[in-house]
């Protein structure tokens, strides 16, 4: 039986060393400092992760790290996407064989697939797997929006059971669950708060990389508890967090705080650049502020 995904879910960083090689050790003690935090689920090989940049050897050495730390603990969900049905097939299935409980794919993010090649797409991955498939809409990186109407399409694969909805748009949300049912579990992209109210069961989060334990509490806060004013509170106080590391700071300013938390997240692989100083001053300003810390 499947495990039943729900709340919040950091997407990871992939952590480098001084030489620029993608750092084990420091994802295992990442992975398991999540875990303590008290994060719902973890999602490596995403964009955050800078999946693109890593070479096959690579991702699977994160992907192996992150399953074995995690250890059951908490769900883990692999990113396979790729432009190719046949790779992404391929790559689904080695990630359930290394005992991933999940995988999350971005549609083919160049050839511009119709609405019935995306079908054809999903479903080619969902019958070659037993484990379910978040499907990741965010039009911004994909050069696909997967609106409400086609995911409800898609949600009628067995297997397609999630969806990480990426827009500025919380009626998205709305439209997802009116539309799928049960059939489709919403988690917010770019919008937590807004998108819990909305009836989302999770968010897949940047800022979780930093700070793991508030982002999680506002899910708990609002999904769980139905304390609405007290999530909006506690998502208010931290929002010049998740602002920090929203739009092209995603990467380099998530890396950018944890080093100045006192992880070894390293710097971004070009053709992404560490933040200028004066973005840099500002995010150790933040980490400052936030008496945010890092504990191996």
């Amino acid at each position: 039986m499947p495990k039943q995904f729900r709340g919040v879910f950091t997407v990871m960083i992939t952590p480098l060393d001084a030489r620029g090689a993608v750092d084990l050790a420091a994802l295992a003690a990442f992975t398991d400092w999540q875990i303590r935090e008290g994060i719902h689920g973890l999602i490596p090989l995403g964009s955050t992760g800078e999946f693109l940049s890593l070479s096959e050897q690579e991702r699977d050495g994160v992907a192996e790290t992150v399953v074995k730390t995690a250890a059951g603990r908490v769900p883990v969900l692999i990113g396979t996407g790729a432009e190719d049905t046949r790779e992404a097939v391929r790559l689904s299935r080695k990630a359930e064989a290394i005992g991933a409980d999940g995988v999350m794919v971005i549609p083919p993010f160049y050839s511009t697939p119709t609405d019935d090649e995306l079908v054809h797409h999903y479903r080619t991955i969902a019958k070659a797997i037993t484990i379910p498939i978040m499907v990741y809409n965010n039009p911004a990186t994909a050069n696909v929006d997967l609106k409400p109407e086609l995911l409800a399409r898609l949600a009628e694969i067995d297997g397609c059971d999630y969806v990480k909805e990426s827009t500025l748009e919380v009626t998205r949300v709305r439209d997802i669950v009116r539309l799928a049912g049960a059939r489709m579990t919403v988690f917010g992209g770019i919008l937590g708060f807004e998108s819990f109210v909305m009836g989302a069961q999770g968010w897949v989060a940047v800022a979780s990389n930093v700070a793991p334990a508030p982002m999680a509490r506002i899910f708990e806060l609002a999904a769980d508890e139905k304390k609405y004013d007290e999530a909006r509170a506690l998502y208010l106080e931290w929002l010049p967090i998740i602002q920090a590391v929203g739009g092209q700071a995603y990467v380099a300013g998530s890396k950018a705080l944890l080093n100045h938390m006192g992880f070894g997240a390293g710097l971004p692989r070009p053709p992404r650049l560490p933040l200028p100083a004066q973005q840099d001053t500002a995010m150790k300003s933040l980490v400052e502020r936030f008496a945010l810390r890092f504990a191996a």
